[in-house]
């Protein structure tokens, strides 16, 4: 438990203290923002604030991790380093469309081709790879059944071991994907995304840290109700650091901020989300216990979908906080009651979870 401690703690240090110099560098660089023409007009003064602080989320939750592993003498688990492979490798593809955006002074970065395509490597690497790797119990990272709170009885292998690998992929990249555009479409306002991703990724601190305490592993006399997570501590680790990260990225991220975190912490938050909800075997869960994320991406869907069908729209702009925004609530009052709405889906989300469990 030390080794949650510390990377939490360790990471939250590195992003409180590692990215006022980063901003420096990003100020000297003349790496800004660009702000779309269609947003809120309230939006054009925040034109040419650092961009890319997803840079210190990824880097202080990497430091936050081998800080633990190093102070208590553990060695990595593959759970862990394929969530910070997907993590990081989805960050890759963000920096490189918040870089083309800079360098070129527009709102588009990458073609949507060419992201699909990075988007796509990253994440059928990570879902190959999750189905090996047996430990000594001959348990896999990942496993083809679809989850809830644990394995449900839906098995993507029902017609093969080939097949369950190509719909287990495909699987979870629609995972991967989903999450990453979620916490992308989220990220609008100062803090917002960034808030909500620290209270996720701390559920899931609780989530791990129970499944451990449960883990059919573990337990001298596993019951029915234990959990078959392969390695639900190292993932706990991984969680706190990200939300040790999140918690220091924000002290320069909330209203007004001083740096952005752009596509390469967006879509790296997105796909450590997936990753971990994949691996602890909470997939459909995770739409709970994310249900902020999940409300912004639905938001969007229908309005895009509402006008194509009848010219209307539904909202005054999409996602969600901008209809507020537009509807002439502050900033400051969005994100904090959207902060309190994913508070709120959380609490649903691990109620449920532990319901499930006592119920048991």
């Amino acid at each position: 438990m030390k080794a949650v401690l510390i990377s939490g703690g360790v990471a939250m240090l590195v992003a409180l203290l590692g990215t006022p110099l980063f901003i420096r560098f990003l100020v000297r660089r003349q790496y800004g923002q660009f702000i779309r023409q269609d947003g809120p007009t309230a939006h054009f003064t925040k034109r040419g604030t650092p961009t890319m602080g997803g840079v210190v989320i990824i880097g202080a939750t990497l430091l936050g991790w081998a800080a633990a592993l190093l102070l208590t003498g553990t060695r990595p688990s593959v759970s862990e380093i394929l969530v910070l492979f997907l993590m990081t490798g989805l960050g890759l593809v963000g920096f490189l469309d918040d870089f083309i955006k800079i360098s070129r002074q527009r709102s588009l970065g990458l073609r949507a081709r060419w992201k699909i395509v990075g988007q796509g490597l990253v994440g059928v690497g990570f879902a190959v790879a999750a189905l090996q790797f047996p430990n000594e119990l001959f348990r896999t990272p990942a496993s083809t059944q679809i989850s809830f709170i644990r394995d449900t009885n839906l098995d993507l292998a029902f017609a093969g071991v080939t097949v369950g690998l190509v719909l287990f992929v495909v699987w979870a990249n629609f995972l991967i994907t989903a999450w990453s555009n979620a916490v992308n479409l989220t990220d609008g306002l100062d803090g917002l995304a960034t808030g909500v991703s620290l209270i996720v990724f701390g559920a899931y601190v609780v989530i791990c840290v129970w499944q451990f305490n449960q883990s059919c592993q573990i337990l001298t006399s596993a019951g029915p109700r234990c959990y078959e997570t392969r390695d639900p501590l190292a993932l706990a680790v991984v969680a706190a650091a990200i939300t040790g990260a999140c918690f220091g990225f924000l002290w320069w991220n909330a209203s007004p901020a001083k740096i952005f975190m752009g596509d390469t912490g967006s879509l790296a938050l997105g796909g450590a989300l997936a990753g971990l909800s994949i691996l602890t075997r909470t997939e459909i869960l995770a739409a709970i216990v994310g249900g902020l994320f999940v409300l912004e991406v639905v938001s969007d869907v229908i309005q895009i979908g509402f006008f194509k069908m009848t010219g209307k729209r539904v909202f005054k702009m999409a996602p969600l906080h901008h209809h507020f925004e537009l509807g002439g609530w502050g900033e400051v009052t969005i994100v904090i009651r959207f902060w309190i709405i994913a508070g709120l889906f959380v609490a649903l989300g691990v109620g449920i979870f532990y319901g499930e469990w006592v119920a048991g």
